[in-house]
């Protein structure tokens, strides 16, 4: 069985390999075996290769955060999964291979649509959905502004906020990007800049803000800030501006607002929230399966191409999926 070996923290063209690894074996109890049939690149993965991620594994380390696979064989106890459904591969278990086997206990069959999309759901889309429920109630009605909206979260957050009814503002730093996630449902697109708050409050008529997302940092964050009510929540969730979050401490003395961040591994980590995420892929496959969300695609490698695949994913023009037993 063949799979994408990290070997050492560094340049992807020196430190990736493919190798010849293992099979899984028969499921035990509990236990599925799937035949991966598309497994993305993301920034995370990128970030591991690099050195330069949250939490780094061992090495050698397989590769690959997520992705969607075929069950080829069930352990004795598994009866909500059958050989031939098509289910997530469950984060971080390493999904650059031909097969795995993982624990079958929250996954569910998926529906019938794009596999390249339908790989994509654990991580991003599951991202955005998390972020509008983890910390703070919101109603029908509401809004909530995102940065970093042309973002994989960002797109993927837009359908997902629409489905229950909140209204966003999303903030993007291209002006052309505006009529782009105007089409994909956002209620309002700004550009930022130093009066991002003024445009907000004109946006939404005034309307207090429920909740702020940052995939920016810099001075976006401070200015997100500007523009929510006392006692307002503002989540981190990454940092593309690649500075540290300006904020203001009088700021948030005078207002007793929360700044918090998130990510994804740790919630994973909380006991219940793999049954939760479980939930979570039943809300989101069906947004993925229509089309509501719906990622870009840069291209569709094999493993044996991995090299050209990594340097297309790096200048992130889209995402980049593996297909480790050829196209589906």
């Amino acid at each position: 069985m063949r799979g994408l070996q990290l070997t050492a923290y560094g340049e992807a063209a020196d430190v990736v390999r493919l190798v010849d690894v293992p099979d899984p074996g028969a499921p035990g109890p509990g236990e599925v075996v799937l035949a991966v049939e598309a497994s993305p690149v993301d920034p995370t993965d990128l970030y591991i290769i690099a050195g330069v991620y949250g939490e780094l594994p061992p090495l050698p380390h397989l590769l690959g955060c997520e992705g969607v696979g075929r069950v080829t064989a069930v352990g004795p106890d598994v009866g909500h999964l059958k050989p031939g459904d098509l289910t997530v591969v469950p984060p971080l278990s390493n999904a650059w291979v031909e097969r795995v086997k993982v624990s079958a206990f929250w996954l569910r069959p998926l529906p019938d649509g794009d596999v390249d999309q339908l790989s994509l759901l654990g991580i991003n889309p599951a991202t955005a959905a998390l972020l509008l429920s983890e910390f703070v109630t919101l109603n029908a009605g509401d809004w909530v502004v995102v940065t970093a909206a042309n973002s994989a979260v960002g797109r993927s957050l837009i359908p997902i906020a629409r489905s229950r009814g909140i209204r966003t503002v999303t903030v993007v730093r291209r002006p052309e990007l505006v009529e782009e996630l105007r089409e994909l449902g956002s209620d309002k697109v700004l550009v930022d800049g130093p009066d991002l708050a003024v445009g907000i409050a004109d946006a939404t008529g005034g309307a207090e803000i429920a909740l702020a997302l940052d995939g920016v940092g810099g001075e976006t964050t401070q200015r997100l800030l500007d523009a929510l009510p006392v006692y307002g929540t503002l989540v981190l969730w990454s940092g593309m501006s690649g500075q540290p979050a300006a904020v203001s401490a009088p700021h948030l003395i005078f207002t007793g607002q929360t700044v918090r961040g998130f990510w994804i591994v740790n919630w994973l980590k909380v006991p219940g929230n793999p049954e939760r995420f479980g939930k979570i892929c039943e809300e989101l496959a069906p947004l993925i399966a229509s089309g509501a969300i719906s990622l870009p695609i840069a291209g569709t490698y094999g493993l044996e191409q991995y090299a050209e695949a990594l340097a297309v994913a790096a200048r992130y023009g889209g995402k980049v999926v593996f297909h480790p037993n050829g196209r589906p």
